[in-house]
């Protein structure tokens, strides 16, 4: 393979769940010429490569009172928010907590974005497993009624502030096959979510579809072909 540019970059590997982007993003190191930094970018902990200390506290204290955390992305974009409590005080409070909950995740996306810019700095190839920006897209940033301050909030600093992948590639699959692969959700959220990433294309600047119903080290080979070919493109 014709060697890539010595400059790095960064390349988000998105799709729904069952797409085959964490297997993807392992594998494709070893097909690239050049280092290649795998980075988690979801929200789930334990699929995290790089977590704070205050991000592993509070999903051990949400464990301890027993609800499970979020492991796998943003809530069903189709779901409206919660009914506000009745009350002043327990109006304040929930929006209270619902801003510390925003201030810790923007310091964990921002923590991984800087983690990002030092790969990319030593000319490395930082491959995202998942993406903030992508994973939000639809719950956050784009219009939606009824959102609350913080989702407002942090829509605002994903669309204006939060440093984009320079190539996205969408791992695409019918919603008949994720669910055969994951078994989660139901094929009519599978599919809102797949047209969901399909919009992506008119934001992001450099995207890409891969058809992920194939075996995967056809995938993988095609997911490597992309980068190369925009690693070149820069040169």
């Amino acid at each position: 393979m014709t060697r890539v540019a010595k400059r790095g970059f960064t390349v988000a590997l998105i799709g729904p769940d069952g797409a085959g982007k964490t297997t993807v993003a392992r594998r494709v190191e070893e097909l690239l010429p050049m280092p290649v930094k795998y980075l988690y970018m979801g929200v789930n902990p334990d699929s995290s490569n790089y977590l704070l200390p205050t991000t592993r506290l509070v999903h051990a204290l949400r464990r301890a009172r027993g609800p499970q955390p979020d492991t796998v992305g943003p809530w069903d974009s189709s779901r409206p928010d919660g009914a506000a409590p009745k009350g002043r005080l327990r109006r304040t409070l929930r929006s209270g907590r619902s801003f510390l909950r925003l201030g810790n995740r923007l310091a964990e996306e921002w923590h991984r974005a800087f983690v990002a810019f030092l790969h990319r700095r030593r000319g490395s190839i930082v491959v995202f497993d998942r993406h903030f920006f992508a994973d939000f897209y639809a719950y956050d940033v784009s219009t939606k009624p009824r959102r609350s301050a913080s989702r407002r909030l942090h829509g605002f600093v994903l669309s204006r502030i939060y440093p984009r992948p320079d190539l996205a590639i969408y791992l695409d699959a019918p919603a008949e096959i994720l669910f055969e692969r994951k078994g989660e959700g139901t094929l009519e959220s599978l599919e809102r979510r797949r047209h969901e990433y399909l919009e992506l294309g008119q934001v992001l600047r450099e995207f890409t579809v891969v058809d992920a119903s194939r075996p995967l080290e056809m995938v993988t080979r095609d997911v490597a072909d992309v980068i190369a070919a925009f690693g070149r493109s820069r040169s």
